[in-house]
């Protein structure tokens, strides 16, 4: 018999109030949160992904990655499919829950190819800034430990010494970096009249954007992320989005 309720499979932070925090599964949540979509969230943590995911009979597409097996995952409540990848997930949520009934993500708008192309300049030149921070402030002990080693055998050494080598000791290598990639977002905004990608309506390249920034926040904490108020359009959209990113922990 499949679930009464949507189920989002998502990574859990070790402030279990603090709920939510990786981009991908926001960007997932944001969708169903604009929406209205009812579900709950069964959080797992990072050695725990893989082996849930074969129990629900997920099928990863062929890759070189050593970990195939991501969240976020969800459950469809009509009749207990299983999705993995936040791409696939929204056009799901899209065929499911469609307009007008329920507001449209807008999935086929080229803004939604923008705001994704728009996280390699951004996100992309900030990771050595944000990946050192995940297992220090927002994993549990036993996802840190997984973060750690998974992601040394990725670089091909400690998350610390490619965080140095990448982004400079300090951070700001990366954070210069970054500059050009934000004022291209910044000027993608202003050009539609913001504060959305779509100017006043709201649609999937928001989540995609905003589910990056407030990864980023948490990675960063508060302090640093005022770093983006040099692009007030930037600051405007995570603004606008604010009331999607409300339910985080359950």
């Amino acid at each position: 018999m499949a679930e009464d309720k949507f189920i989002l499979y998502d990574i859990p932070s070790k402030d279990k109030a603090a709920g939510c925090w990786s981009l991908n599964p926001w960007k997932t949540r944001m969708a169903l949160n604009f929406k209205g979509i009812d579900y709950k969230t069964q959080w797992v943590e990072y050695p725990d992904i893989e082996p849930l995911l074969k129990s629900l009979g997920v099928v990863p597409p062929e890759t070189d990655d050593p970990q195939p097996f991501t969240l976020p995952t969800a459950r469809f409540p009509q009749d207990g499919k299983v999705i993995m990848d936040s791409v696939l997930i929204a056009d799901e949520i899209e065929k499911r829950y469609p307009a007008p009934e329920w507001p449209s993500l807008h999935l086929d708008d080229p803004v939604v190819a923008q705001a994704k192309a728009h996280l390699r300049p951004t996100a992309g030149a900030l990771m050595p800034v944000i990946l050192p921070q995940v297992p220090k402030v927002i994993l549990s002990d036993y996802s840190a430990e997984y973060f750690q080693r998974t992601r040394a055998e990725h670089f091909g050494m400690p998350l610390d010494e490619w965080s140095a080598k990448e982004g400079g000791e300090d951070g700001e290598k990366a954070w210069e970096r970054s500059k050009p990639g934000f004022a291209l977002v910044a000027e993608a905004l202003r050009e539609k009249e913001g504060p959305f990608y779509l100017g006043q309506t709201v649609s999937y390249a928001d989540f995609v954007f905003v589910g990056f920034l407030h990864f980023l926040r948490r990675a960063v904490g508060d302090k640093e992320f005022e770093r983006l108020r040099e692009w007030p359009e930037v600051m405007a959209l995570y603004d606008a989005c604010s009331k999607w990113l409300e339910r985080a922990d359950h």
